[in-house]
């Protein structure tokens, strides 16, 4: 058996960033060859990531690109299980691999992307950082004027997508939707089970006060209006001039809006919530 030197354990940390003990095991299990031993362990990382997948990942940040023409963006959200990963140059360095591979292959089925070359990177990362890692969503746009923005924390972008106007129109628009997350672009987009499901709210609402069924039915035409007006794009004062509507913005500009998609980090996943005080209370409970 070859020995494990210091230098062979040094040389294996250096090329996998693993912990010096599980480097010297594996080093001891290929007989002091590194690349069996690099072998072995990417093997054993594939074990290791499947583990924690079950792990709820629902932190992580989100990152765009746009062409240099404007005709075409990408929105991206990858998930950690903290914060802190959240901010490691690793797990940001494995965001920028990933926008960059969807982006060049024009690509926004994730089961794809991770199957051409990216799952085995996520696995290594999985095993470098000590975390569930995933690839969670991706858009893309295609239209005369793409436009991009992503929050200063890294936690909300957004895409837009026009005709006419320019990618700093786009942008602008990008920001305002970032802060005021419209349901839709236009009152006409809204689905119409979620028109019907707030005028059944609005009615229930009204019938309480005793009015008229007339009434009653002009109050509902009103509050749905409202509510069409709050929730759409074209219809909100811009938050940047609040005496012009995006509408406006956009018809002064000779644009419309053709369709955006805004990403929040960790939307729509349930995070399972740990008490630890009862979960330290039964292990001690199971071990007495």
């Amino acid at each position: 058996m070859a020995a494990v030197t210091a230098s062979l354990v040094k040389e294996l940390r250096e090329r996998t960033a693993l912990p010096m003990m599980e480097c010297k095991k594996a080093l001891v299990e290929s007989d002091g060859d590194v690349d069996i031993a690099i072998e072995n362990l990417r093997k054993s990382s594939g074990l290791k990531a499947a583990k924690k997948a079950g792990r709820t990942a629902a932190q992580g940040v989100v990152a765009t690109r746009v062409a240099e023409d404007g005709s075409y963006g990408l929105l991206v959200e990858v998930n950690s299980e903290t914060d802190f990963a959240a901010r490691d140059e690793n797990f940001l360095g494995f965001v920028a691999q990933v926008t960059d591979k969807a982006f060049a292959d024009k690509q926004e089925d994730v089961a794809a992307l991770m199957a051409d070359g990216m799952e085995t990177v996520r696995e290594a990362l999985v095993q470098k950082v000590g975390e569930n890692i995933g690839v969670r969503r991706i858009s893309t746009w295609s239209s005369a004027v793409v436009g991009d923005y992503v929050h200063s924390n890294g936690r909300i972008g957004v895409l837009v997508a026009l005709t006419g106007g320019d990618t700093a129109l786009a942008r602008d628009i990008a920001m305002h939707i970032a802060a005021v997350n419209p349901q839709v672009a236009k009152p006409e987009d809204m689905p119409a089970e979620q028109i019907a499901k707030e005028k059944e709210i609005y009615a229930a609402q009204a019938r309480e006060s005793g009015k008229p069924e007339e009434i009653i039915e002009k109050m509902i035409v009103g509050r749905v209006k409202k509510f069409l007006a709050e929730s759409s794009l074209v219809e909100q004062a811009f938050v940047k001039d609040p005496d012009v509507t995006v509408g406006k913005l956009l018809k002064d500009a000779g644009a419309d809006i053709v369709g955006f998609v805004r990403y929040e980090v960790g939307e729509g996943i349930e995070v399972e919530e740990t008490d630890f005080a009862a979960e330290v209370a039964a292990q001690v409970e199971a071990a007495s």
